[in-house]
């Protein structure tokens, strides 16, 4: 289906939760995907660091300081280090699997109680994704419990800040990257951005880089392509398909460093003709 936005047609393809039998961790994770999609993003500074209002807090006063060239360039790097952390992507793994071990069945205990019995190891130290957590059942059986399960229970007996036994309808933040929910909440959301080519309400936000992830891995980067080549950024383009798609990646690696060079000379070469004018 195709979609007219902002005087162009975008393509429109609805598409499931990111999900099947290939796990993306292991591409996600690739030094060169990452570098890649934080060229994509582009950071912003200004984007980065702008007031934000939430919830009940109030906006903080600007805060203004004299400083010299070295001051100023320290106080840059640091708030260029500050950006990379703020950006750092989220995790793109695929859905967990429910848990359906079994450890006993015990049909003599069946009828002793009419409510599930919840096991669980409150030791200090253990991750919450390898605490055992066990059910009883009334049926006898005694299994691992389920994720939801697992989730209140580790709240409870080990509660994490702004995690809550029941998450807010309107946001869903309290979720581990492979849960259901999470992807099914994201995904909708990434499909939207795209079928609506609102890509530049998350460019330079911590959330880019798992979109055209997203959007590569489904294998719909049709309206992300157009996107960067309308806004002048052909080579981010090329980037993308070559590292995706290309069956000649090593030559057209080559023939886009040599285009980078190329305009890399170019515009040195204008800004001398520029200084020996006068003009910069």
């Amino acid at each position: 289906m195709v979609s007219p936005i902002k005087n162009r047609f975008v393509v429109v393809n609805l598409k499931t939760i990111l999900d099947g039998e290939k796990d993306p961790a292991p591409y996600f994770f690739d030094k060169k995907v990452q570098s890649l999609l934080k060229i994509l993003t582009r950071v912003n500074l200004a984007k980065v660091f702008r007031p934000k209002k939430l919830g009940d807090k109030k906006l903080q006063d600007p805060e203004y300081k004299f400083m010299t060239d070295e001051q100023l360039q320290e106080a840059m790097k640091k708030a260029e280090q500050k950006a990379d952390e703020m950006l750092q992507i989220p995790p793109v793994v695929s859905v967990r699997n429910p848990l359906t071990r079994v450890f006993s069945k015990d049909p003599e205990l069946q009828g002793l109680e009419t409510s599930r019995m919840v096991f669980t190891d409150i030791t200090f130290g253990i991750k919450d994704a390898d605490r055992l957590i066990v059910v009883r059942e009334p049926d006898g059986t005694l299994q691992e419990a389920e994720w939801d399960l697992r989730n209140r229970i580790n709240q409870v007996y080990f509660p994490k800040v702004a995690r809550y036994l029941k998450p807010p309808r309107m946001f869903e933040d309290s979720f581990e990257p492979n849960d259901p929910e999470y992807q099914r909440v994201v995904s909708i959301t990434y499909q939207h951005v795209n079928d609506n080519d609102g890509f530049e309400l998350l460019r330079s936000t911590r959330h880019f880089g798992a979109l055209t992830f997203f959007l590569v891995w489904n294998r719909d980067i049709d309206n992300l392509l157009l996107e960067l080549i309308e806004t002048a950024h052909i080579e981010e383009a090329i980037e993308v398909y070559i590292e995706k798609y290309s069956n000649k990646k090593s030559a057209l690696e080559l023939g886009l460093q040599a285009l980078k060079d190329l305009v890399k000379e170019r515009e040195e070469m204008e800004s001398g003709i520029k200084t020996a004018h006068g003009l910069s």
